[in-house]
């Protein structure tokens, strides 16, 4: 299938970018894995960091922000100002969480964890928190470059990110040092290397590159925009936590969790590359939609092929085995929620050609709406399958594509669905209010 296409050129170099960005999480499950208790320290860190994902996925969307706000000298010193504030705000409230007091009592009942695990998940809080500023920083940078197109360099600065963690993932373990200590210090080095890099290169771009014509901006406008998008990465952060709620209660809740850590992160490179195309509307989407929504197409396709013959095949298996390091129940659980994903990558097409749309037309209201329909559909199939004795590995995959389904619709019949209920609402509202205005 032909990929040729004016956008190509642009869009490889953030492809690339995505996978190596995963990578990183793919090199941490790796080191984990190699630990004597590996079952332990994998379910350990999939707690920890799906929690602190809760706090640094609101700032998933400030490279778009950035590009479609931020296109004059003036306007993007202020997407600057609102990063920073964001940042200290999720930086404060990870600190809160990391201390004992709140967070024994809070950790330790929404995971069902306790003793030296429950410790663990709070050292890991704490050692990450310098990284949400860090991670901001390079997002605001990296919307500069690529309305600048200088998606390339994004790539290769992102290549040394993923080469710092590589070199103090493995000298940590040489040493045989702590995992905890090794996974954060790799984290935050890697971040401050990357966020420098990109400031450095910034400054040195043309500014006819950089600065465009536009509009003046507030902060309630950058805030307009915000809101809905950090809301919507908010949720795509929140639906693991919710399903290792109830996964905690599973006799074999370590083996499970660990597998799904490693499962849907291997999934994700391939959802990921289709995120990548946020960017392109971004900066394409006002001249040429259709021909954006046609590149899309392609490419999903070459996606959706890749990982249905990856997973199927016994390079599935001996990625897990040989690259991840896993074995046993946990490599054949992880295998077998694979199969069950592969049904994600078309559709998180579908929703993200919606996402574009609703950004260039700065409408982000309905992927906010559809996060919080994810989520609500996540809680709700996994208290089920629980009650019913029905909840693994298996049927936790098939609750985050049901998941992802109903973010789906929402986002393309936003329109309809908030009429519906608005209509809803004034008829159920309509008694009382007849009241009021008799009594008035």
């Amino acid at each position: 299938m032909k990929l040729s296409s004016p956008y190509w050129s642009f869009y490889w170099p953030l492809a690339l970018n995505s996978v190596i960005t995963l990578l990183a999480q793919q090199l941490q499950n790796a080191a984990l894995a190699r630990y004597p208790e590996a079952v332990y320290e994998l379910a350990t860190f999939a707690m920890a960091a799906s929690t602190f994902h809760l706090f640094d996925a609101v700032l998933v969307f400030m490279p778009q922000l950035v590009n479609v706000l931020g296109r004059s000298r003036e306007s993007a010193r202020l997407c600057l100002q609102f990063t920073l504030r964001v940042c200290a705000v999720m930086t404060a409230f990870v600190l809160i969480l990391a201390f004992p007091p709140l967070g024994n009592l809070l950790m330790g009942r929404l995971f069902h964890i306790e003793g030296a695990q429950l410790q663990t998940v709070l050292r890991y809080l704490l050692l990450l928190s310098p990284n949400i500023v860090l991670v901001g920083l390079r997002h605001y940078y990296v919307g500069l470059l690529v309305r600048a197109e200088r998606t390339g360099l994004v790539t290769v600065l992102n290549a040394l990110y993923l080469g710092v963690i590589l070199l103090i993932l493995i000298v940590g373990r040489l040493l045989e040092g702590n995992p905890v200590l090794t996974l954060g210090i790799a984290q935050v080095t890697a971040s401050a290397v990357a966020a420098f890099l990109l400031w450095n290169r910034f400054r040195r771009l043309p500014e006819a590159d950089l600065w465009r014509q536009q509009a003046p901006l507030t902060h309630r406008a950058i805030f307009d925009f915000f809101w809905p998008v950090a809301l919507t990465s908010l949720m795509f952060s929140l639906t693991r936590p919710i399903l290792y709620v109830f996964l905690g209660r599973l006799d074999d809740s370590n083996e499970v969790i660990a597998a799904m850590r490693v499962g849907f992160d291997l999934a994700i490179i391939f959802h990921n590359v289709l995120n990548q195309f946020r960017h392109l509307f971004a900066t394409f989407g006002r001249e040429d939609l259709a021909g954006l929504r046609q590149f899309l197409r392609r490419v999903t396709a070459v996606v959706v092929l890749l990982m249905v013959v990856w997973v199927f095949s016994p390079l599935c298996r001996y990625t897990l085995r040989y690259g991840i390091g896993l074995e046993g129940r946990v490599l054949e659980m992880s295998r077998q929620m694979l199969m069950v994903l592969c049904l994600l990558p078309a559709m998180i097409a579908w929703r993200n050609f919606h996402h574009g749309v609703a950004i260039i037309r700065r409408r982000t209201g309905p992927m906010g709406a559809g996060g919080v329909a994810r989520n609500l559909t996540t809680a709700f199939l996994s208290w089920l399958l629980l009650s019913l004795g029905g909840l693994n590995h298996l049927t936790g995959a098939a609750v985050l594509v049901s998941g992802f389904l109903t973010e789906t619709l929402i986002v393309i019949y936003w329109r309809p669905f908030k009429a519906h209920a608005l209509a809803l609402w004034e008829m159920l509202a309509w008694p009382w209010a007849g009241d009021d205005q008799e009594e008035a």
